[in-house]
């Protein structure tokens, strides 16, 4: 069963397993991931939000067909995650499209990242959160209260919605403003080299090869 809600950032839907039939959310979609924790091989998906840029985000609880068991399949999630006709704009995308690909076992480009876009061109701060970067460039402040809150849990209250739909309502603004910057600075070229090796990226996460960095010197 699915349901909807509003937040004071816009309306919210939350699905079960799975996007709906026939949803089409453009073709630039912005998504996020929240998990048990920051390991794929260990801490589960439970929750991916999208948005078409439109003020709205789908969520989609992935909840195990039994305790410790395998997630659900999410057909049409999965589809456009692999669709190479669908932008998928994420921040951090490589822990994000690490987990997906883990879970799914699908490819998700093509990619965009604003923490990559961010580092690339805002190389005055340190400051490249989301929170961070929502306030410098939109003027958005972002509440992170519910970042640590257990996303497992079979109901999710309506402050976990709130703060996971967050996450992407504002990717699009965002990403406008860093790809502007790309090009200002002449590193939009850059940015997109980044982005297609994000999948391999996460494929070499997920074997194990954050460290030791294989293209490390060291011995």
């Amino acid at each position: 069963m699915n349901g909807r809600h509003t937040s004071s950032d816009g309306a919210i839907t939350l699905h079960h397993d799975d996007l709906p039939d026939g949803l089409d959310l453009g073709p630039v979609v912005a998504i996020d991931t929240e998990t048990m924790g920051l390991n794929p091989h260990r801490d589960r998906l439970c929750l991916v939000q999208l948005s078409s840029g439109d003020g709205t985000a789908h969520l989609v609880q992935i909840r195990p067909d039994a305790p410790g068991g395998k997630p659900a399949d999410c057909p049409n999630l999965k589809r456009l995650l692999a669709d190479p006709d669908v932008l998928k704009l994420m921040h951090f995308a490589r822990f994000d499209v690490a987990v997906l690909q883990h879970t799914f076992g699908v490819t998700v480009a093509p990619v965009a990242c604003t923490k990559i876009a961010a580092r690339l061109v805002r190389t005055f701060t340190d400051r490249h959160g989301l929170a961070a970067l929502c306030r410098d460039l939109l003027g958005v402040d972002l509440s992170k209260q519910q970042q640590s809150s257990d996303w497992g849990a079979p109901s999710l209250t309506p402050e976990q919605l709130a703060y996971a739909a967050s996450d992407v309502l504002y990717l699009h603004a965002l990403w406008g403003k860093l790809e502007a910057l790309l090009v200002r600075e002449n590193r939009r070229e850059l940015a997109q080299a980044c982005y297609d090796f994000l999948p391999a990226r996460a494929r070499l996460d997920i074997l194990g090869y954050e460290e030791p960095d294989i293209f490390s010197h060291r011995s």
